[in-house]
């Protein structure tokens, strides 16, 4: 339709043209050549305005849809800040009252297919029976013999490998009570290690590392000794303590520069279980103003273990405002928006395993991509167990802002100053064991 109406005009402009030339030849008595020149110059001077307006059109109706193309853009913003909001309001309403009768609901649901497939059980059962009568189907095999009747082959005792130091010629249970004799009496001392920025090698958080102190004065390292604390059942005293700790250190450092944070291992065994994670919610929920400061670190292993019991105390712990750290990193089969989700924002990945070439046919995520795209998601990279300087140039390629390793410090011990005893409204929210250890170094001093 447009193209017609676009030929109707083109034909219109020609004959005004050329009325506008007979005219002036017939009654101007212009020559032929005159005429026709003004005729042509006419044309093309319409011509020229209509393709003028024509534009000025097209912009102007252009303008009006991108203007109402914008209007209808921001009110589906609006819709979907509002539906946001709803959803948000909602699920706060549902985690504040719980249904009581879902599990309920469950558990009748549960029955009722136990007693089905019961039900199914014994009409098989039954069937087979009239089919044995019947001959139709072999004898049932006799039961084998029950394993329980033959004893089992006694198994040797447990004992330490001889190569551990400090540990050498203790068995499994003796390595047990000598640490919890060490958390009883303190001799488990806090360690820090800079994570610095790259490439300015600026302190930007400290890792919280435990050290078992032997009565000789030997140094074991976490490594070593946290394997048989975990076997002993010692992990959540041990999590209190460096957690209570770890505090401490962490309100020393907002005192002094702010952009300071500390990282601090915590156990999943202290999530899995219900008393201890509650004393554990109690006592950072006192401590709120560090979330910021404070980053919980927890290994990928244990991450991809936790079952609805840990998820919901991690859940707990971000509404908190509390943030959490991945060490340990085997592989990179991950998703950083899960992760985001999650409330992890610090990721330690060792140098080796991103500079490592084969990792590509077992990966997800291209290494030289992996801080930039986790980046996006409010995740940083901490390249850990850096200790050469080709190392540092070539994590700089792969845009990793944050390195931790012997090349920059080793582990060092927090002074005593630092861990000076804390006050009583301190007191009031810190795990059991921690105050308990802290009001015994109280009353001996």
């Amino acid at each position: 339709m447009s193209r017609f109406g676009a030929i109707v005009v083109a034909i219109c402009m020609l004959l005004i043209a050329a009325s506008l030339g007979a005219v002036l030849f017939l009654v101007f008595q212009f020559d032929v050549r005159g005429a026709a020149i003004v005729s042509l110059a006419v044309f093309a001077g319409m011509i020229l305005y209509n393709s003028v307006a024509g534009r000025l059109r097209d912009r102007a109706r252009l303008g009006d849809q991108i203007a109402d193309l914008s209007r209808g853009m921001t009110d589906l913003a609006r819709q979907a800040g509002d539906m946001a909001r709803r959803l948000s309001a909602l699920e706060e309403r549902m985690r504040a009252t719980p249904d009581p009768s879902g599990a309920d609901r469950l558990a009748a649901e549960i029955g009722e297919l136990g007693g089905l497939v019961r039900q199914i059980a014994e009409t098989v059962a039954a069937h087979e029976a009239i089919l044995r009568k019947q001959g139709l189907m072999p004898p049932a095999s006799p039961a084998p013999a029950k394993q329980a009747d033959v004893p089992p082959p006694a198994r040797p005792a447990r004992s330490t490998p001889p190569d551990l130091p400090g540990l050498r010629g203790l068995s499994r249970d003796g390595v047990i009570d000598l640490i919890a004799e060490a958390i009883n009496k303190e001799r488990i001392d806090l360690y820090l290690q800079p994570i610095v920025t790259l490439p300015q090698r600026k302190v930007r958080y400290y890792e919280a590392l435990a050290r078992l102190r032997m009565e000789s004065g030997e140094v074991i390292p976490a490594a070593e000794f946290l394997p048989y604390a975990d076997q002993g059942g010692l992990m959540p005293k041990l999590d209190n303590l460096m957690l209570f700790r770890c505090v401490r250190v962490a309100r020393r450092l907002q005192l002094k520069n702010r952009d300071v944070g500390i990282v601090c291992n915590v156990s999943g065994v202290s999530l899995a279980n219900p008393a201890e994670c509650r004393r554990l919610l109690d006592f950072l929920d006192a401590n709120r103003a560090l979330a910021s400061a404070l980053f919980l670190e927890f290994t990928q292993a244990a991450f991809r273990a936790f079952g609805p019991l840990e998820n919901e105390s991690l859940a707990a712990l971000a509404e908190r405002g509390f943030r959490f750290s991945m060490d340990q990193v085997a592989d990179l089969r991950m998703t950083p928006r899960e992760l985001a989700d999650r409330g992890i924002r610090l990721l330690k990945i060792p140098a080796s395993l991103l500079l490592d070439k084969t990792i590509l046919a077992h990966s997800d995520i291209h290494p030289q991509d992996l801080a930039d795209l986790l980046a996006r998601s409010g995740i940083d990279v901490i390249a850990d167990h850096i200790e050469t300087e080709s190392a540092v140039v070539d994590l700089l390629d792969y845009d990793v802002r944050f390195g931790q390793g012997l090349l920059f410090s080793g582990p060092r011990p927090v002074r005593a100053e630092a861990l000076q005893v804390m006050t009583d409204d301190e007191a009031e929210g810190a795990p059991a064991s921690a105050a308990g250890s802290s009001l015994r170094a109280t009353a001996a001093r």
